[in-house]
């Protein structure tokens, strides 16, 4: 019972960040879950509730989505969350998260020091982005701040920023969703009634976020990115730190 209340206010809590930020479903959802399933099973699980609130989200900002950016970042995503997805069935990811947090934490600075405001994608690094977070997405269910501090290289406005990332982020989910459900079906299945929550609330939470967006600023809209970008990466360096002693 207790598990459940905490995924049904997580779950709102993601849901809402993801229509801001266009990412946190996963990132937030993942360790809750995990205290009763383990990191493993858990992020195969939450892919779940994180597919239909991802749909959802697009489904309300689809006019808004840069289809150039989806075509270049958002294809190689796929490509490397498919691969990812097959790796996360033999590695644990511990000391790629540490990586992964510190340029979570390197996005966030460079960004609210305004340096990342100057920077522009090439296609190639926009396919090595784009790659890189897919990959992270199907081995250990945080891509979405990898994608979204990439993606900050881009110059679009905040509701084309949300749609595009969430577009991708359809992309990474539809190549790795298979690949959880074939190989960890059965053990999905045994937490149906918490994906179920869990689910519930990711949608719930994506329409309280979606009027949120609306309010923000364009400036303040970067900065909030900024912050959270900051935020996940020193929460998972702390976490993998705790988790290591």
């Amino acid at each position: 019972m207790l598990l459940d209340l905490l995924l049904a206010g997580v779950g709102i809590i993601a849901g809402s960040v993801a229509a801001v930020a266009g990412f946190g479903i996963g990132s937030l959802l993942t360790p809750v879950l995990a205290l009763q399933a383990g990191t493993k099973l858990a992020v195969a699980a939450v892919a779940i509730p994180h597919v239909i609130g991802t749909a959802q989200r697009f489904w309300l900002l689809r006019r808004h989505a840069d289809w150039r950016v989806v075509r270049s970042f958002g294809l190689m995503s796929a490509i490397g969350g498919l691969a990812g997805a097959f790796l996360q069935t033999r590695a644990t990811g511990r000391a790629l998260e540490t990586v992964f947090g510190l340029l979570l934490i390197l996005a966030g600075i460079t960004e609210l020091t305004g340096w990342m405001q100057g920077v522009r994608w090439g296609r190639r690094t926009a396919w090595v982005a784009g790659a890189l977070s897919g990959a992270l997405g199907g081995l250990v269910g945080n891509q979405g701040g990898i994608r979204t501090a990439a993606m900050l290289g881009y110059d679009v406005p905040k509701e084309s920023f949300v749609a595009t990332a969430t577009a991708i982020a359809l992309l990474v989910d539809a190549a790795r969703l298979p690949v959880y459900l074939v190989t960890q079906g059965r053990e999905i299945a045994g937490l149906w009634s918490h994906v179920l929550i869990a689910t519930g609330a990711v949608v719930v939470g994506t329409l309280v976020g979606r009027h949120i967006l609306g309010r923000l600023s364009q400036l303040v809209f970067r900065r909030v990115i900024a912050l959270l970008l900051l935020a996940l990466g020193l929460y998972m360096l702390l976490s993998r730190s705790s988790g290591a002693s």
